[in-house]
């Protein structure tokens, strides 16, 4: 949920040189958002007492809101030197405005927390993964894979120690509904599930942001490039999720975590396939074995990293071919894509004021997520077409240039 000026870091301009890269950025990044809307409004599980997946669930869950973190690293590396990082004060100045900018989604997202709505709200974890990715924003591509693959190894083992701990707290340092301002008076229930206990636990999601930074350090501008992310992401993802399900049902790891929750009936096929946050994931370590989304282990963090960097890898070749075709093929994506704050913000208050309400006579839960995904495309297209930020990336940007300002310095 980065704003328009992040993609312009990188934009060339001189005569055959690739622009199609930032397009393609923005056109995941609305790709996320249209999966996230349909987690939100359609069925992940058929209303059924076996609990059976829907396309939904299985395509979107997981996925979309990883691949929100991944492109947030992504921008983050295009607006603080691409392939070359900053450094010294350019990069002190990067970060304080990264900080500003992170403040102003979190405010918006306390303020959506406020709302009654089943709807896992991300912002206000976003804005401190923004906070947290910031000691690694002046490291070098070989450096930030290092760190990227030593946290996806290591971050759910920690997580997975500590959980018991911070879960046998009285109170529990879990909240149970999205951040919102009356939880800043109890600082560390609301650390403890921001960065642990929570819906999209901070300590293994920095992982995707690190990811992204990798990701957006490359050079993205060159035809190899997009081409690999593709092929290699594909593979990888694949490889991933094939070894989480060895496990889980061929080396035992299904039936032993069966056994711990001890109830027979319990759909826990259905659950390892679709959303693993509502579990406790304690008692046995089988649970790091699982590559369930929404899990925070290790083949978890891989399986939806690699498919993250294998769907930029299209959107950027889908870039290029447009170019290629003098056709802007990703308008519809790329234009959603550069305002996710603003209509984001907006899909989760529309949901909340009809949450526990009946749908309106007509209308079912298909045509509602066709209205909010062709809302976000159409208003998108047209602030792409007259050029203009969505307003809440507006704000955000004004502190992020308010963060880099630095003074002219007396000779």
């Amino acid at each position: 949920m980065t704003s328009r000026g992040t993609a312009a870091a990188g934009r060339t301009t001189k005569r055959g040189q690739s622009t199609g890269r930032l397009a393609g950025i923005d056109a995941a990044r609305g790709l996320a958002l249209l999966g996230m809307m349909a987690t939100h409004l359609l069925p992940t599980f058929e209303r059924t007492a076996a609990l059976t997946p829907t396309w939904v669930g299985l395509t979107f869950s997981g996925r979309a809101a990883a691949l929100f973190a991944v492109l947030a690293g992504i921008g983050l590396a295009l607006s603080t030197g691409k392939e070359r990082p900053l450094a010294r004060d350019q990069l002190w100045a990067a970060r304080r405005g990264v900080a500003l900018r992170a403040l102003v989604i979190a405010v918006v997202g306390l303020f959506l927390g406020g709302l009654d709505v089943n709807v896992a709200v991300i912002l206000v974890h976003y804005a401190l993964l923004f906070l947290c990715v910031l000691p690694f924003l002046g490291m070098s591509v070989k450096r930030l894979c290092i760190t990227a693959g030593t946290w996806i190894l290591v971050s759910p083992l920690v997580a997975f120690m500590l959980r018991p701990w911070l879960l046998s707290a009285s109170p529990p340092l879990k909240l149970g509904h999205n951040p919102k301002w009356e939880d800043l008076g109890t600082p560390a229930q609301l650390l403890g599930d921001l960065l642990f206990t929570g819906y999209y636990p901070v300590f293994q999601w920095l992982s995707y942001l690190l990811v992204g930074l990798v990701i957006g350090r490359l050079a993205l501008t060159k035809a190899a490039v997009p081409v690999l992310l593709l092929a290699v992401g594909t593979g990888v993802a694949v490889v991933a999720k094939w070894f989480g399900v060895v496990m889980m049902n061929d080396w035992g790891g299904k039936d032993a975590l069966q056994a711990l929750i001890g109830d027979p009936s319990y759909p826990l096929d259905s659950v390892l396939q679709v959303n693993l946050s509502g579990v406790q994931q304690t008692g046995s370590w089988w649970w790091l074995a699982s590559s369930a989304p929404h899990s925070g282990t290790t083949l978890d963090l891989i399986h939806t990293s690699a498919v993250a960097a294998a769907v930029v890898g299209a959107c950027l070749l889908l870039g290029r071919l447009g170019e290629w075709l003098a056709l802007d093929l990703l308008l519809p994506l790329r234009g959603a894509g550069a305002m996710t704050l603003t209509l984001y913000t907006a899909h989760v208050w529309v949901v909340a004021a009809m949450y526990r309400q009946p749908l309106p006579q007509g209308w079912t839960e298909d045509g509602m997520y066709f209205a909010h995904a062709a809302t976000a495309v159409l208003v998108g297209t047209l602030f792409a077409i007259l050029k203009w930020r969505g307003p809440l990336e507006w704000v955000a940007h004004a502190a992020n240039q308010v963060g880099r300002y630095q003074p002219a310095q007396v000779r």
